[in-house]
């Protein structure tokens, strides 16, 4: 499995600029081959719209909306958690033709695809989720967002009092099919290890609200019922998390990614101590324009790499707190007429979030 080698931090300023001072044209527009790049289409595939709605609702109209700024047809569908749809859609996007592909995987079918694409000398780019083969990966950098969920922890337990070398704390990572698992776990359990932390309890990771809070209640029976915290992967996971904390009538530190709308929801509300916020249009932004470089026959570079040495643009995320919600809705990235909703409302009042 693929993990980030931290060559240096990515700085979010410099994304668009890393690129297009790296890039090493091959040639102008009058060239066959570079013009036959720049008449080709950006093929992509989303890989569900169940596991977090950032897919349909913020990725899918960033990439559509600057890959057609920048003049290229696109071609974007989504798997919709189907293996066998996702090689069916790559199989007619690549009989219509594609100039680059941008893959989202989805449990390992992006890696065939992949391969199929590289046999015909198409560029492929891993968005978000690393993908054996691809020639670039464009993601957040996975083991700090990891870490601030771990440090989300350990800082809440000490403002409840507990000593995380004596806490009870159970570990809900992600889909261990996700290559991005492995980095948010990793990095989470550097900084909570580093804490003293050692885990009471670890079901098997998954990305599911409703399977998290199977294997959570499972786990919080095994302990007799008591827990002083739960780092959890991402805000589908611990919102599923917090439905058996709340059943149970316990409020302890939960971590989460995302800054989803329940996820932000149960931050405001106290049930959630932190959700580490990746601002989407800025990955999008940075795969947009990585996109842009190929189709026009350029050969980018990155700062950062894998292991396997695939060149890594990393994005920097954001810890968000219940004083810092309102930033990713001023960003556009929330609604603030659906995250202020019903018994959250009043909290959006305390921390200052108008609605309308």
């Amino acid at each position: 499995m693929k993990k980030a080698s931290l060559v240096s931090a990515a700085a979010l300023a410099g994304v668009s600029a890393l690129l297009l001072a790296a890039c090493s044209s091959t040639g102008g527009t009058d060239d066959g081959g570079s013009a036959e790049a720049t008449a080709g289409r950006a093929c992509v595939i989303l890989p569900d719209a169940a596991s977090s709605p950032r897919w349909e609702n913020n990725d899918r109209p960033y990439l559509e909306e600057g890959l057609t700024a920048a003049g290229f047809e696109t071609d974007i569908q989504n798997a919709q958690g189907d293996t066998n749809k996702y090689a069916t859609i790559a199989d007619q996007q690549l009989s219509k033709g594609c100039g680059v592909m941008l893959l989202v995987d989805y449990n390992g079918a992006g890696a065939a695809v992949a391969e199929k694409a590289k046999g015909e000398g198409i560029p492929v780019i891993a968005y978000d989720r690393p993908i054996e083969g691809a020639d670039y990966y464009v993601s957040f950098d996975n083991v700090q967002v990891g870490k601030l969920e771990g440090q989300s922890i350990v800082d809440g337990l000490k403002a409840a009092g507990k000593d995380p070398a004596t806490a009870k704390v159970v570990y809900m990572g992600g889909d261990p099919t996700d290559g991005n698992a492995a980095m948010f776990h990793d990095g989470a359990v550097e900084v909570m290890e580093a804490a003293g932390i050692v885990p009471a309890a670890e079901p098997p990771g998954v990305w599911d609200g409703e399977k998290s809070a199977t294997n959570f209640e499972q786990a919080l029976t095994s302990l007799g019922g008591t827990v002083d915290a739960v780092w959890v992967a991402n805000d589908t996971n611990a919102a599923g998390v917090i439905t058996v904390l709340d059943k149970n009538g316990l409020t302890v530190p939960v971590s989460g990614q995302d800054a989803s709308v329940a996820g932000l929801q149960n931050v405001l509300l106290g049930k959630q101590t932190a959700t580490v916020y990746k601002p989407i249009k800025l990955e999008a932004d940075a795969a947009v324009d990585l996109a842009v470089s190929l189709l026009n026959g350029e050969t980018p570079t990155a700062d950062q790499e894998l292991e396997d040495g695939t060149p890594y643009i990393a994005v920097t995320p954001i810890l968000v707190g219940p004083e810092q919600v309102s930033q990713v809705i001023d960003a556009g990235d929330a609604d603030a007429a659906e995250v202020c909703d019903g018994d959250v409302a009043p909290k959006c009042e305390e921390y200052g979030i108008s609605v309308g």
